[in-house]
């Protein structure tokens, strides 16, 4: 048996194994710090993720052990169990250095578990809050549109005729859009209501209509080392969901002052120590930011391939170094990035091509391994970085109702806003979706 001494040093990741396996600068700052890389995963990815894991090549290769945990996203703290019974067994055969949860799925266990093992994390109350919608209006009220939260047991008493529209139901617990619809009037509250879990807890929130953007953070000990606003656009501008069509990294924009004040409020307010935050907002018709959730990891989509095309570095590196205490540093945006969704029609999926030199689409295929995304020179012209398709051939493709319905998604970038737009319009008109 081992002693304390003797144990192998070792630095957990948790999440979707797909999401860590697409960020491979985690595990190869890991690796070159000769730790042994421990994943806990939700039990679903474990077919997928073992049948990875089998290759001799790619980033999963660098993974030491793998937890598969049970629980479910619609109920609350499900996987705690789970993630605190793989902690307990690592800690007598490992000496852990670090946990950090790249997905929102573990967020709060991974929280638990850090404060329990004297880890740096974001803190027990934004670990909580951050990983609960209805916590976020609690604690969060001054910068949060007008909520109702209906818990399960009074959704039945509720009396569609009597709430103020247009309005947004929002389940609790979830992310990528799940489940998040708005509704005009009365008529399209009783069937949104039914399609929800008998045990998931309602947000019914005032519509706020102007644009969204977001804010990702990096803090250590309390203050910010990193912060920048990211522009979006959403489906909610002609559909009754909210899926995100694309994000635009490094571009200065007249909300972006106030965007940073108001996020380093909340952060404040939930007392944030060490990580990176990724919060969501829109602005009121008088400019004032509302937010829709924070979310204390790494930001999703494409969001920090796009950070390394506006800056030129990678930020993976910088939270792993706040993760494990050292010192943290990022450089501000050189140039803006931008990552783009297709809306695309409804039906089988035949084949994605584009008429553009030296880009061809890449089939990312059940594994959902990203390439790395290569950065230009800070003085390049616009250029389109990469292609991407998420979905097989022969997939069936559905209406956008969550971020998983997406299917082809393209990256670039540009010196300027108006050269970026210019490029997005060119590549656009360049790719075609074939669909029967």
């Amino acid at each position: 048996m081992t002693t304390a001494d003797d144990r192998p040093r070792a630095f957990i990741l948790t999440g979707a194994f797909w999401v860590i396996c697409r960020g491979p600068r985690y595990l190869e700052e890991l690796a070159e710090r000769d730790l042994k890389i421990l994943v806990i995963t939700p039990r679903s990815f474990q077919g997928r993720a073992e049948a990875v894991r089998a290759g001799s090549e790619g980033p999963a290769a660098l993974i030491d052990e793998v937890a598969y945990v049970d629980g479910s996203l619609d109920k609350e703290a499900s996987f705690n169990p789970g993630v605190a019974a793989a902690a307990a067994d690592w800690r007598r055969r490992y000496r852990i250095e670090g946990i950090y949860a790249v997905g929102e799925t573990l967020v709060e266990p991974s929280g638990v578990v850090a404060d329990a093992f004297g880890l740096p994390f974001p803190g027990q109350r934004a670990a909580r809050v951050c990983r609960s919608k209805y916590l976020q209006r609690l604690f969060l009220e001054a910068h949060s549109p007008e909520v109702r939260i209906v818990p399960p047991s009074e959704r039945g008493s509720l009396d569609p005729e009597a709430l103020e529209y247009p309005l947004v139901l929002k389940p609790a617990t979830r992310h990528s859009s799940s489940g998040v619809v708005a509704a005009d009037g009365p008529e399209d509250i009783a069937p949104e209501l039914a399609d929800y879990p008998e045990h998931e807890t309602l947000l019914i929130e005032r519509k706020v209509t102007g644009p969204e953007y977001s804010v990702e953070t990096l803090t250590q000990h309390g203050e910010p080392v990193f912060a920048s606003v990211t522009a979006k656009t959403t489906t909610d501008t002609h559909s009754r969901a909210f899926v995100e069509l694309s994000h635009t990294v490094g571009a200065d924009g007249p909300a972006n002052a106030a965007l940073l004040e108001a996020n380093a409020a909340v952060l404040e307010r939930l007392g944030f120590e060490n990580g990176i935050t990724h919060s969501e907002w829109r602005l009121d018709p008088d400019g004032t930011p509302r937010l829709m959730e924070i979310a204390a990891r790494t930001p999703g989509d494409g969001l920090l391939p796009l950070y390394r095309l506006a800056t030129g570095e990678a930020l993976e590196p910088q939270i792993v170094r706040t993760a494990l205490g050292e010192p943290a540093a990022y450089p501000r945006a050189k140039r803006v990035a931008r990552q783009v969704y297709l809306e695309h029609p409804v039906g089988v999926l035949e084949d994605v091509s584009i008429d553009w030199p030296g880009v061809a689409p890449v089939w990312i295929g059940d594994a959902d391994l990203w390439p790395e995304i290569e950065p230009g020179a800070a003085g390049e012209g616009p250029a389109l970085r990469a292609l991407f398709v998420h979905k097989a051939k022969g997939s069936r493709l559905e209406p956008l109702r969550s971020s998983d319905d997406r299917a082809v998604v393209f990256f670039i970038d540009a010196p300027s806003i108006e050269e970026l737009d210019d490029i997005e319009a060119r590549v656009k008109s360049a790719i075609r979706v074939e669909v029967s």
